[in-house]
């Protein structure tokens, strides 16, 4: 009974629901054609992709400092070798009264990365510089350095740049303490030259930084690639801390009992805030591919290189971008992003593939400059480095870039494009002003042509937009 009752409610409220509509016809929202919506993705706007190579730039200041000696069967060989001045502990700094040398040792700390392979063997030659390092106009990448040709100081071994050290702290007129020290090089130089070139320096050449840099012109650290084995690697050195310095252990007389001998230990800082230290890079690309990329700039090839150390960078274009709007007709672009694929088989140990990349442009000047999806000028995202990507995927083994606000720009005629460019950069910072100078690792990057020996590895751009008729 309960159920019939149910079936006749419902057919009440049926009735009046059609009886409140005096036109069927205008039920629900009315669209108009002209004005429809519809979404759409494309990922074959052609990409123009050359390698070519990166500016020379300044090596001063940096937050870490390249060394090392690097043979990667792809991009050839890499040389980075070390300028550094060497400053007083203080101002006047006195060594007592008959002051002999027991050793010197240059002490080099680690700044964070090691790329390459740390099982070589690494020969570490330390010479002496030819003239004042503070006294240099420039400091580019490419500068050679004069120094003697002398060897004051030699490491050959292996190198721990994760291993922590026990060093024997000495302390005038107390107990010496061993206490661990963050993982370094440590070099011992010739006690005679030591001796020679600071201990017996005058009053004068102790007095401040600068008449000591006059007296001792400075270091020259360099790997000796005849005592060098394996692939070799780059290192970084922190100088922006106190870790790194020229450390003396010497004795002298005791100031208040003449027969009484003490001994010291001191440290001569090799810091940025200090002094001057820059690196020399030299590349070799010959008989590579990259080789044959530059000498022909004009082609397009399956695949492009990524270096870091003023090496080599990308030069991206979309020149059919126009012709796309046209054909597409009246546009929003809803997201735009560029997916560059890893080139398979390029990043086997030690050669692991950049951990990120930096994507920037030029301006009419060819001054590096944001894009308008990463700038603080547009507000974009500029605090939100994962939103615009460049980050490796590893599983993926692909790098992505949100370039949505780029792209529409290029297609409203908002930014012309004077050449956007990809760069390897650090993990931990985004350098896109000048070439990344703190960090190893490259990458070899499938371009927008198909490359049979690589399969569908290669960079494409996804534009999805809604279309308005």
């Amino acid at each position: 009974m309960k159920f019939i009752k149910l079936d006749l409610l419902t057919l009440l409220i049926s009735l009046f629901l059609f009886s409140s509509c005096e036109n069927p016809s205008t039920i629900g929202l009315e669209i108009d054609p002209s004005s429809a919506l519809e979404g759409a993705l494309v990922d074959t706007v052609t990409i123009s992709s050359r390698t070519v190579l990166d500016d020379n730039t300044i090596t001063y200041g940096l937050t870490r400092h390249p060394l090392g000696y690097l043979k990667d069967p792809v991009f050839g060989t890499t040389e980075s070798s070390l300028a550094m001045s060497v400053n007083i502990p203080s101002e006047a700094y006195d060594f007592g009264t008959s002051p002999v040398l027991d050793s010197a040792v240059l002490v080099l700390s680690y700044g964070g990365e090691f790329y390459g392979d740390s099982t070589s063997n690494y020969s570490i030659d330390v010479r002496q510089l030819n003239s004042n390092l503070n006294d240099e106009l420039s400091y580019l990448s490419n500068r050679d350095y004069a120094y003697n040709s002398s060897v004051i100081g030699n490491r050959t071994g292996k190198l721990f740049p994760t291993t922590p050290f026990k060093v024997l702290d000495i302390v005038e007129a107390k107990p010496d303490t061993l206490k661990i020290v963050a993982p370094q090089v440590r070099i011992k130089l010739n006690t005679a030259f030591i001796q020679n070139n600071i201990i017996n320096l005058t009053a004068a050449n102790l007095k401040t930084n600068n008449a000591f840099a006059n007296a001792f012109k400075g270091l020259y650290v360099q790997i000796n690639k005849s005592g060098f084995t394996g692939n070799g690697g780059i290192m970084f050195f922190d100088f922006e801390s106190t870790n790194s310095n020229l450390t003396l252990y010497y004795k002298k007389k005791n100031a208040t009992t003449v027969t009484a001998i003490d001994t010291v230990a001191v440290d001569f800082p090799i810091a940025n805030s200090t002094g001057a230290i820059a690196a020399s890079i030299k590349h070799d690309y010959t008989g590579t591919a990259i080789a044959t990329q530059l000498s022909t700039p004009n082609q397009q090839y399956g695949v492009t290189y990524l270096q870091p150390l003023a090496g080599l960078k990308n030069k991206i274009s979309f020149p059919y971008l126009t012709k796309f709007a046209s054909e597409a007709g009246k546009i929003v672009i809803n997201k735009a992003e560029l997916v560059i694929d890893l080139s398979s088989g390029t990043d086997v140990k030690p050669f692991a593939a950049s951990p990120r990349l930096a994507l920037y442009k030029y301006d009419i000047a060819e001054q590096r400059k944001n894009l308008a999806d990463n700038s603080p000028e547009t507000g974009n995202r500029a605090l939100d480095p994962i939103v615009f990507g460049g980050y490796y995927n590893a599983v993926k083994k692909q790098y992505v870039f949100v370039i949505t606000s780029h792209i529409q720009d290029l297609l409203t005629g908002k930014t012309k494009d004077y050449g956007t460019f990809l760069a390897p950069t650090p993990l931990s910072e985004f350098q896109y002003q000048s070439p990344s100078l703190t960090t190893g690792a490259r990458a070899v990057i499938g371009s927008f042509k198909k490359n049979a020996a690589v399969g569908d590895n290669k960079m494409k751009l996804n534009i999805y937009y809604t279309k308005i008729n």
